[in-house]
């Protein structure tokens, strides 16, 4: 599973009304080869997303947000939590993953 912050649902919801992101398009997040460090995060809407049990896909809840996540990247992801910071050390989401071995220093990428 993934967990939210406060701050990460506030955000979440702030996008979604100035994107005009309908509510039942739910949040992906993955992961992707790439950055300094390995493997780098994706977060979007998936505005197209339809339920297919024919799909490796994880869907869940949290905090009133669908979540949805591909077999693959949840490997990487189990038990993060996506955080919002607005302050002056780094605006933006930022994952606090344990299965990170190593992040560089921006936080946009890891490997394990």
């Amino acid at each position: 599973m993934i967990s939210m912050s406060a701050q990460a649902r506030v955000r979440i919801d702030q996008i979604r009304l100035e994107k005009a992101v309908p509510p039942t398009a739910p949040l992906r997040v993955g992961v992707v080869g790439g950055g300094c460090s390995g493997l780098t995060y994706q977060l979007d809407f998936d505005r197209d997303w339809q339920p297919d049990p024919a799909r490796k896909e994880k869907t869940f809840e949290v905090d009133g947000v669908t979540v949805v996540v591909d077999m693959r990247s949840f490997l990487y992801l189990a038990g993060t939590e996506l955080d919002y910071s607005d302050g002056l050390s780094g605006k933006g989401f930022h994952f606090k993953n344990p299965n990170a071995a190593r992040t560089c220093s921006c936080g946009d990428s890891f490997s394990v």
